[in-house]
């Protein structure tokens, strides 16, 4: 075994104990941590809710559901402002977020899935079941005779060009031309 596998095998070894070490520091903080949170947790109660001691007749038994209904609607009211702020907050929040991206000119785009989906089906998952027309586009088509122009018509008489050279070269090709014009 040489030098350097000994000094690895122990900074390894020192690392593992630190860990160690460390873990067990965290685990005794954690413990600690929950303690004072049950200490916490004990002495609120103490404040806020004193030990319910029941009283023997019927009027004091009255007296102390009045009370803690009187509590309840103390409680629920205060909850009840509490949510009205937070959502206020909340909004807040959101317009000042959109105002931000506004301003950088970055807008947030939602993540949007591709579907593959046909006329019809979009239609239908649109419309429901008022969907009868089919999107069958080319059925609906009109026929459409094509008429040959004039233009069009001398194009195609015309053929190819050197063709028509050779033939108006010459005196027969002029003869021919004084020809068609008349």
């Amino acid at each position: 075994v040489s030098q350097s596998e000994k000094r690895n095998r122990a900074i390894t070894a020192r690392r593992q104990h630190l860990k160690s070490v460390m873990l067990q520091i965290a685990a005794t903080e954690l413990e600690k941590e929950e303690g004072r949170r049950e200490a916490e947790k004990q002495n609120y109660l103490a404040e806020h809710c004193p030990p319910l001691h029941i009283p023997g007749s019927m009027s004091e038994v009255q007296e102390l559901c009045k009370q803690l209904h009187a509590k309840i609607d103390a409680a629920e009211e205060e909850k009840y402002d509490m949510e009205v702020r937070v959502q206020k907050s909340s909004k807040e929040l959101e317009d000042m977020n959109q105002k931000l991206f506004d301003l950088r000119g970055k807008f947030k785009r939602p993540p949007l899935r591709r579907v593959r989906m046909s006329a019809d089906a979009m239609l239908k998952a649109l419309l429901g079941s008022k969907h009868k027309v089919c999107m069958d586009l080319r059925a609906n088509l009109k026929q459409v005779k094509k008429e040959d122009t004039e233009k069009e018509r001398d194009l195609r008489d015309v053929g190819d060009w050197r063709k028509n050279i050779e033939e108006k070269s010459g005196m027969e090709g002029r003869k021919k031309m004084f020809e068609s014009e008349s």
